[in-house]
């Protein structure tokens, strides 16, 4: 069993420093957009689900790019320093649009930043976890970001009720974004890898490795394809009754589950089957989502958004611990930019698929189809033989 009393390194803490004000800039713009989107810019639900699923979608592509990228570089730090800049820059340029596509283009922009980020910062991670803590690290990542996700839609919720356009809440993101990029650039320590010629030249995955990371990006992408953008959730809750000025603390208390919980849920993962801990949390997302399509009132909303934050954080983490498990050092970069693409790429047939039902049948149809798919893929995971991996002693 993992002592919970050990510390966690450095270069972790600061990573989730700059995850978590990354997070208070983009929280406080993420439950408004889709109201942004809807009431003031007039644009319909199928576009609400384009945009964050094409926004998803292309930051998948570039997460597989990245991960190749850092795999053959000496330091995995400046491609994570260049993805969170991007996102940074043009994040609060939302609040200038006038037109719907011009969100969808600065929402692309930002999912770009995220795209060329995401896989180095995992595998940074990853190298960075001592033996028998991936779990633990990851779900303290998650912690830290899901902790900003508190405090970001708590400051929105303040500057709306103090008089602030919702325009300018969205430009005011850009104060979080800088104090992120100062945190990274000079919190983040990471040790050079000095690589030969030859080391830079990417090595094969092992047959068994690469077949059992398909077996479990297939049940991923399975999952992902009734796991559609949560805008879906947040204009839900307007239809319940929730007041648009209470949609931010909504999200709010969303995240502050996911932040109470992700360590436990992920550290829960090092000292147990971590497909279990997964396969618990997809069924937590069928109940939640079964629960939102047959919801009435605003009551059953707040805690429905309360459990969906368990999912989360027994998700989350948990994952990523995966992935690291399954992945040689040497490939950690393009395994996990693999597990970020396949997670992101389903991501707009989903949003699409559930925006479309949305217009044509209303809420149950959609939010029934995705509850059904988390079923089924929580029992493909079940299913599936992968290698037994000893968390706590992986290294």
């Amino acid at each position: 069993m993992v002592s919970e009393k050990r510390k966690l390194p450095t270069v972790v803490l600061w990573l989730g420093m700059v995850s978590l004000l990354t997070d208070i800039g983009t929280e406080a713009v993420y439950p408004l957009l889709p109201l942004f989107l809807a009431d003031v810019l007039h644009a319909p639900r199928l576009f609400i689900g384009t945009v964050e699923g094409a926004a998803e979608a292309t930051a998948s592509l570039l997460k597989v790019f990245s991960g190749r990228m850092t795999d053959q570089m000496d330091r995995r730090k400046p491609l994570t320093v260049l993805g969170y800049g991007l996102s940074s820059l043009v994040r609060p340029l939302i609040g200038f649009a006038i037109y719907p596509w011009q969100v969808l283009a600065t929402r692309v922009a930002d999912r770009v930043g995220k795209g060329l980020r995401s896989s180095p910062r995992d595998a940074l991670l990853a190298d960075s976890a001592p033996p028998g803590m991936r779990g633990r690290v990851y779900g303290f990542h998650q912690a830290m970001d899901n902790a900003g996700a508190v405090v970001g839609p708590l400051v929105a919720t303040g500057l709306l009720t103090a008089g602030v356009a919702l325009r300018n809440v969205f430009l005011l993101s850009a104060v979080p974004g800088a104090l992120a990029m100062g945190a990274l650039i000079f919190g983040v320590r990471e040790e050079r890898v000095a690589r030969d010629a030859t080391a830079r030249v990417l090595v094969p995955l092992a047959p068994a490795t690469r077949s059992a990371l398909g077996r479990y990006l297939g049940a991923v992408a399975l999952f992902g394809l009734g796991n559609s953008s949560d805008a879906f959730l947040l204009l839900r809750a307007t239809q319940c009754g929730v007041a648009t000025r209470y949609i931010p603390l909504v999200w709010m208390v969303h995240n502050a589950t996911k932040a109470a919980l992700a360590t436990w849920g992920g550290a829960l993962s090092d000292r147990m089957d971590r497909r279990h801990v997964l396969i618990g949390g997809w069924a937590v997302y069928a109940l939640v989502y079964l629960g939102f399509g047959y919801a009435t009132s605003a009551w059953q909303i707040w805690a429905l958004f309360v459990v969906y934050g368990a999912y989360y954080a027994l998700t989350e983490g948990t994952g990523k611990a995966l992935v690291a498990d399954l992945a040689p050092p040497a490939a950690r970069g393009r395994v996990f930019g693999w597990y970020n693409a396949t997670v992101g790429i389903v991501a707009l047939p989903a949003s699409l698929l559930f925006g479309a039902l949305t217009d044509r049948y209303g809420a149950h149809v959609p939010f029934i189809l995705a509850a059904s798919l988390a079923l089924v893929a929580a029992a493909w995971l079940m299913l599936v033989v992968l290698p037994k991996t000893d968390a706590p002693a992986a290294s």
